[in-house]
Protein backbone atom coordinates (compact mmCIF):
# COMPACT_ATOMS: atom_id res chain seq x y z
CA UNK A 1 0.00 0.00 0.00
CA UNK A 2 1.49 3.61 -0.45
CA UNK A 3 2.03 5.81 2.12
CA UNK A 4 -0.38 9.03 2.35
CA UNK A 5 1.68 11.84 3.99
CA UNK A 6 -0.21 15.00 4.60
CA UNK A 7 1.27 17.93 3.30
CA UNK A 8 1.97 20.38 6.31
CA UNK A 9 5.16 22.28 5.13
CA UNK A 10 5.92 23.52 1.46
CA UNK A 11 9.53 23.63 2.58
CA UNK A 12 10.10 20.45 3.08
CA UNK A 13 13.23 18.64 0.86
CA UNK A 14 10.74 15.68 -0.11
CA UNK A 15 8.64 18.21 -1.80
CA UNK A 16 11.67 19.49 -3.97
CA UNK A 17 10.88 17.04 -6.87
CA UNK A 18 7.84 18.18 -7.65
CA UNK A 19 8.92 21.80 -6.79
CA UNK A 20 12.71 23.40 -6.55
CA UNK A 21 14.19 21.25 -9.07
CA UNK A 22 14.83 22.74 -12.45
CA UNK A 23 15.02 20.08 -15.53
CA UNK A 24 18.70 19.86 -15.75
CA UNK A 25 18.47 19.01 -12.11
CA UNK A 26 16.18 16.41 -12.31
CA UNK A 27 17.92 14.81 -15.14
CA UNK A 28 20.98 14.49 -13.05
CA UNK A 29 23.41 14.67 -16.13
CA UNK A 30 26.77 13.76 -13.40
CA UNK A 31 24.48 10.53 -12.60
CA UNK A 32 22.19 9.96 -15.12
CA UNK A 33 20.89 6.56 -13.43
CA UNK A 34 19.56 8.12 -10.55
CA UNK A 35 17.90 10.58 -12.89
CA UNK A 36 14.05 11.55 -12.38
CA UNK A 37 11.13 13.07 -14.19
CA UNK A 38 7.76 14.38 -13.63
CA UNK A 39 5.07 12.57 -15.62
CA UNK A 40 1.84 14.57 -14.98
CA UNK A 41 -2.28 13.55 -15.78
CA UNK A 42 -3.28 9.88 -14.94
CA UNK A 43 -3.28 9.07 -18.46
CA UNK A 44 0.49 9.97 -18.86
CA UNK A 45 1.50 8.26 -15.59
CA UNK A 46 -0.70 5.47 -16.52
CA UNK A 47 1.51 5.41 -20.13
CA UNK A 48 4.57 5.23 -18.29
CA UNK A 49 4.21 2.35 -16.22
CA UNK A 50 2.59 0.41 -18.90
CA UNK A 51 6.15 1.00 -20.46
CA UNK A 52 7.42 -0.11 -17.18
CA UNK A 53 9.19 2.25 -16.01
CA UNK A 54 9.35 3.03 -12.06
CA UNK A 55 7.87 5.61 -9.80
CA UNK A 56 9.64 7.45 -7.08
CA UNK A 57 6.88 9.65 -5.29
CA UNK A 58 3.44 11.23 -5.92
CA UNK A 59 1.82 14.24 -5.92
CA UNK A 60 -1.80 14.53 -5.59
CA UNK A 61 -5.07 16.36 -4.49
CA UNK A 62 -6.79 15.07 -1.17
CA UNK A 63 -9.60 13.98 -3.29
CA UNK A 64 -7.93 11.96 -6.03
CA UNK A 65 -7.09 9.54 -3.03
CA UNK A 66 -10.36 7.39 -3.92
CA UNK A 67 -11.02 8.70 -7.29
CA UNK A 68 -9.12 8.80 -10.61
CA UNK A 69 -5.84 7.75 -8.82
CA UNK A 70 -7.05 4.42 -7.53
CA UNK A 71 -6.05 2.43 -10.53
CA UNK A 72 -2.27 3.93 -10.17
CA UNK A 73 -1.55 4.12 -6.46
CA UNK A 74 -2.90 0.45 -6.64
CA UNK A 75 0.27 -0.54 -8.75
CA UNK A 76 2.96 2.11 -7.69
CA UNK A 77 3.26 -0.32 -4.34
CA UNK A 78 5.02 1.68 -1.11
CA UNK A 79 5.28 4.93 -2.78
CA UNK A 80 5.39 8.04 -0.53
CA UNK A 81 2.16 10.31 -1.65
CA UNK A 82 2.10 13.73 -1.00
CA UNK A 83 -1.31 15.24 -0.55
CA UNK A 84 -2.73 18.20 -0.07
CA UNK A 85 -6.29 20.26 -1.58
CA UNK A 86 -5.95 22.09 -5.40
CA UNK A 87 -5.06 25.28 -4.04
CA UNK A 88 -1.88 24.37 -1.75
CA UNK A 89 -0.24 22.35 -4.11
CA UNK A 90 -0.77 24.84 -7.05
CA UNK A 91 1.17 27.33 -4.25
CA UNK A 92 3.93 24.23 -4.01
CA UNK A 93 4.37 23.72 -7.66
CA UNK A 94 3.68 27.38 -9.34
CA UNK A 95 0.71 25.99 -11.10
CA UNK A 96 -2.47 24.20 -11.52
CA UNK A 97 -1.93 20.65 -11.11
CA UNK A 98 -3.65 19.03 -14.57
CA UNK A 99 -5.78 16.01 -13.90
CA UNK A 100 -4.65 16.58 -10.22
CA UNK A 101 -1.68 13.96 -10.28
CA UNK A 102 2.70 14.40 -10.74
CA UNK A 103 4.37 11.60 -10.38
CA UNK A 104 8.67 10.78 -10.39
CA UNK A 105 9.64 8.62 -11.71
CA UNK A 106 13.08 6.99 -12.78
CA UNK A 107 14.57 7.97 -15.93
CA UNK A 108 14.84 4.80 -18.43
CA UNK A 109 17.92 3.87 -19.92
CA UNK A 110 18.08 4.97 -23.98
CA UNK A 111 18.79 2.42 -26.46
CA UNK A 112 21.55 3.29 -28.92
CA UNK A 113 21.07 4.36 -31.99
CA UNK A 114 21.89 0.43 -33.73
CA UNK A 115 19.32 -0.99 -31.22
CA UNK A 116 16.69 1.44 -32.26
CA UNK A 117 17.33 1.51 -36.08
CA UNK A 118 17.14 -2.80 -36.11
CA UNK A 119 14.26 -3.89 -38.02
CA UNK A 120 13.16 -0.13 -37.82
CA UNK A 121 12.10 1.41 -41.87
CA UNK A 122 10.73 5.13 -41.23
CA UNK A 123 12.45 7.14 -38.40
CA UNK A 124 11.52 10.72 -37.64
CA UNK A 125 14.81 13.15 -36.68
CA UNK A 126 14.37 16.38 -34.72
CA UNK A 127 17.34 18.82 -34.82
CA UNK A 128 17.39 21.52 -32.28
CA UNK A 129 13.27 21.43 -31.84
CA UNK A 130 13.00 22.94 -28.16
CA UNK A 131 9.36 23.33 -27.75
CA UNK A 132 8.37 21.01 -25.89
CA UNK A 133 4.85 21.31 -26.48
CA UNK A 134 6.28 20.55 -30.38
CA UNK A 135 8.40 17.85 -29.02
CA UNK A 136 5.41 16.31 -27.42
CA UNK A 137 3.05 16.76 -30.73
CA UNK A 138 5.87 15.70 -32.72
CA UNK A 139 5.96 12.11 -31.02
CA UNK A 140 2.31 11.74 -30.76
CA UNK A 141 2.09 11.96 -34.88
CA UNK A 142 5.49 9.81 -35.24
CA UNK A 143 3.62 6.75 -32.83
CA UNK A 144 0.43 6.78 -34.43
CA UNK A 145 1.39 7.47 -37.90
CA UNK A 146 3.55 4.67 -38.75
CA UNK A 147 7.05 5.62 -37.61
CA UNK A 148 9.15 3.18 -36.12
CA UNK A 149 11.00 5.47 -34.00
CA UNK A 150 12.37 8.72 -32.84
CA UNK A 151 16.14 10.34 -33.24
CA UNK A 152 17.19 13.47 -30.86
CA UNK A 153 19.93 15.25 -32.15
CA UNK A 154 22.19 16.85 -29.07
CA UNK A 155 20.48 20.24 -28.92
CA UNK A 156 16.81 18.64 -29.01
CA UNK A 157 13.90 19.56 -26.44
CA UNK A 158 13.84 16.69 -23.58
CA UNK A 159 10.96 14.22 -24.85
CA UNK A 160 10.03 13.57 -20.53
CA UNK A 161 9.88 17.50 -19.73
CA UNK A 162 6.28 17.58 -17.85
CA UNK A 163 4.81 19.37 -20.89
CA UNK A 164 6.18 17.46 -23.60
CA UNK A 165 4.85 14.23 -21.97
CA UNK A 166 1.66 15.32 -21.39
CA UNK A 167 0.92 16.78 -24.69
CA UNK A 168 2.28 13.73 -26.57
CA UNK A 169 -0.63 12.00 -24.47
CA UNK A 170 1.93 9.67 -23.09
CA UNK A 171 3.55 8.26 -26.27
CA UNK A 172 6.85 9.14 -25.92
CA UNK A 173 7.06 5.82 -23.31
CA UNK A 174 5.24 3.94 -26.51
CA UNK A 175 7.58 4.53 -29.48
CA UNK A 176 11.09 3.87 -29.35
CA UNK A 177 13.41 6.83 -28.90
CA UNK A 178 17.22 8.11 -28.29
CA UNK A 179 19.77 10.81 -28.97
CA UNK A 180 21.83 10.60 -31.89
CA UNK A 181 24.82 12.05 -30.28
CA UNK A 182 25.95 13.66 -26.95
CA UNK A 183 27.77 16.67 -28.15
CA UNK A 184 26.75 19.45 -30.83
CA UNK A 185 29.75 18.13 -32.88
CA UNK A 186 28.11 15.06 -33.27
CA UNK A 187 25.72 16.60 -35.57
CA UNK A 188 24.56 16.36 -38.36
CA UNK A 189 28.00 14.67 -40.20
CA UNK A 190 28.65 11.61 -37.27
CA UNK A 191 24.58 11.92 -37.10
CA UNK A 192 23.97 11.68 -41.04
CA UNK A 193 27.55 8.80 -41.28
CA UNK A 194 25.97 6.77 -38.79
CA UNK A 195 22.40 6.73 -40.51
CA UNK A 196 23.43 5.95 -43.99
CA UNK A 197 25.80 3.03 -42.06
CA UNK A 198 22.64 1.60 -41.42
CA UNK A 199 20.68 1.56 -44.24
CA UNK A 200 18.78 5.25 -44.32
CA UNK A 201 17.83 7.51 -47.05
CA UNK A 202 17.70 10.80 -45.21
CA UNK A 203 15.04 13.20 -46.03
CA UNK A 204 15.70 16.88 -45.24
CA UNK A 205 12.12 18.79 -44.71
CA UNK A 206 12.93 22.63 -45.71
CA UNK A 207 12.29 24.85 -48.42
CA UNK A 208 15.00 25.17 -51.45
CA UNK A 209 15.16 25.58 -55.23
CA UNK A 210 16.73 21.80 -54.79
CA UNK A 211 13.87 20.25 -53.39
CA UNK A 212 11.70 17.99 -54.40
CA UNK A 213 7.76 17.34 -53.44
CA UNK A 214 6.27 14.87 -50.77
CA UNK A 215 4.44 13.18 -53.11
CA UNK A 216 7.53 12.24 -55.34
CA UNK A 217 7.67 8.41 -55.66
CA UNK A 218 11.48 8.14 -54.79
CA UNK A 219 10.38 8.42 -51.21
CA UNK A 220 7.97 6.26 -50.81
CA UNK A 221 9.83 3.55 -52.21
CA UNK A 222 12.67 4.15 -49.99
CA UNK A 223 13.35 0.90 -48.28
CA UNK A 224 14.44 2.43 -45.25
CA UNK A 225 14.15 6.21 -44.69
CA UNK A 226 14.52 9.33 -42.12
CA UNK A 227 12.74 12.23 -41.95
CA UNK A 228 14.63 15.02 -40.68
CA UNK A 229 12.79 18.15 -39.19
CA UNK A 230 14.49 21.24 -38.45
CA UNK A 231 14.06 23.81 -35.53
CA UNK A 232 11.30 26.76 -35.10
CA UNK A 233 11.48 29.26 -37.54
CA UNK A 234 15.07 28.59 -38.61
CA UNK A 235 14.36 25.08 -39.63
CA UNK A 236 17.41 22.66 -40.44
CA UNK A 237 21.02 23.95 -40.44
CA UNK A 238 22.12 24.21 -43.93
CA UNK A 239 25.15 21.50 -43.59
CA UNK A 240 22.33 19.23 -42.46
CA UNK A 241 20.03 19.84 -45.77
CA UNK A 242 23.10 19.41 -47.86
CA UNK A 243 23.98 16.03 -46.40
CA UNK A 244 20.82 14.52 -46.73
CA UNK A 245 19.81 12.41 -49.72
CA UNK A 246 16.42 14.67 -50.42
CA UNK A 247 15.68 17.88 -49.90
CA UNK A 248 11.75 17.77 -49.20
CA UNK A 249 8.58 20.24 -49.38
CA UNK A 250 5.19 19.84 -49.08
CA UNK A 251 2.66 21.16 -51.44
CA UNK A 252 0.57 24.08 -50.54
CA UNK A 253 -1.95 26.57 -51.59
CA UNK A 254 -2.93 29.99 -51.14
CA UNK A 255 0.62 31.45 -51.28
CA UNK A 256 1.46 29.62 -47.86
CA UNK A 257 5.23 28.84 -47.51
CA UNK A 258 5.49 26.53 -44.36
CA UNK A 259 4.04 24.81 -41.84
CA UNK A 260 4.14 24.53 -38.02
CA UNK A 261 6.86 21.71 -37.94
CA UNK A 262 4.59 19.46 -35.53
CA UNK A 263 1.56 20.03 -38.15
CA UNK A 264 4.54 19.47 -40.91
CA UNK A 265 5.52 16.24 -38.92
CA UNK A 266 2.37 14.79 -39.33
CA UNK A 267 1.99 15.47 -42.76
CA UNK A 268 5.02 14.25 -43.96
CA UNK A 269 5.01 11.03 -41.87
CA UNK A 270 0.87 10.02 -43.17
CA UNK A 271 2.57 10.27 -46.83
CA UNK A 272 5.84 8.48 -46.03
CA UNK A 273 4.84 6.04 -43.55
CA UNK A 274 5.14 2.32 -45.08
CA UNK A 275 2.48 0.87 -46.77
Amino acid sequence: MPHIIEITDLAQPELDVFARLTEAQLRNRLEPEKGVFIAESPKVIQCALDAGLTPVSLLMERRHIQGQARDILARCGEIPVYTADRETLASLTGYPLTRGILCAMRRPKLPTVEALCTGARRLAVLEGIVDSTNVGAIFRSAAALGMDGVLLTPSCGDPLYRRAARVSMGTVFQIPWTRIGSQPADWPQSGLDKLRSLGFKTAAMALSDTSVSLEDPRLAAEDKLAIVLGTEGDGLAPATIAQCDYTVRIPMSHGVDSLNVAAASAVAFWQLRVH
